[in-house]
């Protein structure tokens, strides 16, 4: 008899499984779904938005999704890799022409940049099971949960200071100075999220020396190219500690700048010290992408891929790509304009800022003028509309004063 309750109490499972906290996240998008005041405003969920208040489709996007649905002969796998012809043209949208060239740099497709993370924190566990990277704080909540499922050890930094509003530079270098060789630091290639402040192009000098005095290897987080102040302007601190490091892994995202998020589409490049070590690690890149996903979904990267391959459909999508990185900078200039004491968010880029509120201040706006944002304070300044900029803006600084 005893033996019976010690099977079925081994049976149960699922019994055994830690009740874990619901993503904040998913609960606000909950709060700000059932809220049912006609002017909430929601700045919490990072998707860009139109003056309307809308997620378009881009307008390339949706010509070459008619071009793939007129021309497309099979839907049979593509492999591991993905789709191949992407991967070749993304590169030097990533890189520049030059560095792209470079024989060292391997890449393949991923489902998105959360995809692209995971398998390069994968690659690095495999590599090197007592492997440490090195973040700044704060940074995308999801980062660490990424990183860490794969094992890999994290070393936190103070990045950001945000009652100063302003990069703790010092603090980071000092950081990096003092990694070991063959040590990793995570670094958000532009729109840094969740603060949006970036370094300046001499600080990314300064990293990218430190990381070839120190031997360090970059990984490199760029989700957001084209949205801060365009595609070669935010591509180049991530092409200076590439170019410096011997190794490096590059995780980019389409989702944003093509405005694919549902379709999951991104790449993960990987610089090895050599082109036959670079060969290699794409080979490990190969057989672990297949124990994750298999094959990664097709349908955003063959899109961009036509839109990419079409000179009509990429002059299109790069000038509609100015018009949504001009709408978030003027976005900026009108919050930054409404009060001093938001002057700082007009030098900063990207969809993300993050206010000087406490979470009990981030609640009372929820819940006195439906404004839904992070308890951290970060917001997504195009997730507003040209109506309700001033409105969140005296709200804020209401906040402020109080």
């Amino acid at each position: 008899m005893a033996s019976e309750v010690l099977v079925a109490n081994e049976a149960q499972l699922f019994d055994r499984l830690d009740e874990q906290k619901p993503d904040a996240l998913l609960q606000l998008i909950a709060l700000c779904d059932a809220d049912t005041r006609p002017d909430k405003i929601d700045v919490g969920v990072g998707v860009y938005r139109d003056s309307a208040g809308g997620t378009p489709i881009l307008r390339a996007v949706k010509k070459a999704e008619r071009i793939l649905w007129e021309t497309q002969q099979t839907k049979a796998y593509l492999g591991s890799q993905g789709d191949a012809r992407f991967t070749e043209l993304i590169r030097p949208i990533v890189f520049g022409e030059g560095l792209a060239a470079d024989e060292r740099i391997v890449g393949l497709q991923t489902p998105g940049g959360c995809g692209a993370l995971r398998l390069g924190a994968d690659l690095i566990a495999k590599a090197n099971p007592k492997a440490r990277i090195h973040v700044g704080q704060p940074t995308w909540p999801n980062h660490a949960p990424l990183i860490e499922c794969a094992g890999v050890e994290m070393v936190f930094y103070d990045y950001y200071d945000r009652e100063a509003r302003r990069i703790l530079f010092d603090r980071m270098t000092d950081a990096l100075e003092a990694a070991a060789p063959g040590d990793l630091v995570l670094l958000h290639g532009c729109c840094h999220n969740p603060t949006g402040a970036d370094l300046e192009l001499d600080q990314w000098r300064e990293i990218a020396g430190i990381v070839a005095r120190r031997g360090l290897i970059p990984f490199v987080d760029l989700a957001y190219q084209g949205l801060g102040n365009g595609l070669e302007e935010d591509a180049a601190g991530t092409r200076l500690v590439v170019e410096a490091a011997e190794q490096a892994l590059i995780a980019q995202s389409c989702d944003k700048n093509f405005g694919v998020y549902r379709e999951r589409t991104g790449s993960l490049f990987v610089k090895g010290s050599s082109r036959r070590n670079a060969g290699i690690a794409f080979g490990n890149l190969l057989q672990l992408a297949r124990t994750m996903w298999s094959m990664p979904p097709d349908h955003g990267a063959a899109v961009a891929r036509i839109v990419l391959d079409d000179p009509a459909l990429r002059a299109d999508w790069q000038a509609e790509l100015g018009e949504m990185c001009a709408r978030i900078r003027a976005l900026r200039a009108r919050l930054a304009a409404y009060d001093e004491r938001l002057a700082y968010i007009d030098g900063q880029n990207g969809m993300f800022s993050m206010l000087p509120l406490s979470p009990a201040q981030v609640l009372a706006l929820r819940e006195e003028k439906g404004i839904y944002m992070a308890g951290s304070g970060r917001f997504n300044v195009v997730g507003l509309s040209d109506d309700n900029v001033d409105l969140f803006a005296a709200a804020v600084v209401e906040k402020m004063d109080g």
